[in-house]
């Protein structure tokens, strides 16, 4: 069960002007949907539609440097491609650590006026045999398709929902990292620095 906490005696700029216009850069059906239940189940007022923009970033991001990139730039041109209020950028993406394993998670960046806000959500480790592949510059999800005998995986349960079992989905994993980027808009005076 899900508990929505009352923010209407905030003093929140950023989400005043109802309905809030927000633009996802990606037209894949997981991220777009992550956005709309996180929005829905925070009680916005909004009218939100994806929108294919560029990452400018490689099809298979590696490192946090590169992934948070990739969502910013996602974020920053879906926003000037529609003219909304919020621009949102979902990027997932591996890093790999010390002893060579690679980690799978996600970037979201939201951005809305001068504010951005940033989130990166829970990792997960993946296969050896699929580091090695990601290692040698394949893409996640050809590689998944290829190995599990999916198609287009990355428009559906991901690799987090075909290694977790279905118990966390994509879109559940960008709807979390998501609800955690807006905690900065939600509550901006809790973010600002002090003077």
């Amino acid at each position: 069960m899900r508990h929505r906490i009352d923010i209407s005696n905030e003093k929140n700029d950023m989400i005043a002007q109802l309905p809030l216009s927000v633009a996802v850069g990606s037209l894949n059906p997981v991220k777009v949907g992550a956005a709309r239940l996180a929005l829905e189940q925070a009680g916005f007022d909004f009218a939100l539609q994806g929108v294919a923009v560029p990452s400018g970033v490689a099809d298979q991001p590696i490192g946090l440097e590169e992934i948070v990139r990739g969502a910013r730039q996602r974020a920053m041109n879906a926003r000037a491609a529609l003219g909304f209020a919020w621009g949102v950028g979902m990027e997932g993406g591996v890093e790999f650590d010390p002893a060579g394993a690679a980690w799978l998670f996600n970037v979201v960046v939201i951005i809305a006026d001068e504010h951005e806000s940033l989130a990166r959500g829970g990792q997960i480790l993946l296969p050896p045999r699929v580091a090695a592949r990601l290692r040698a510059g394949d893409e996640l999800g050809p590689v998944m398709d290829e190995l599990v005998g999916t198609s287009n995986i990355k428009h559906g349960l991901g690799a987090v929902g075909y290694l977790t079992g279905g118990l966390i989905t994509r879109e559940a994993a960008f709807f979390d990292c998501f609800s955690r980027a807006l905690a900065p808009l939600l509550h901006p005076a809790l973010y600002r620095e002090e003077s």
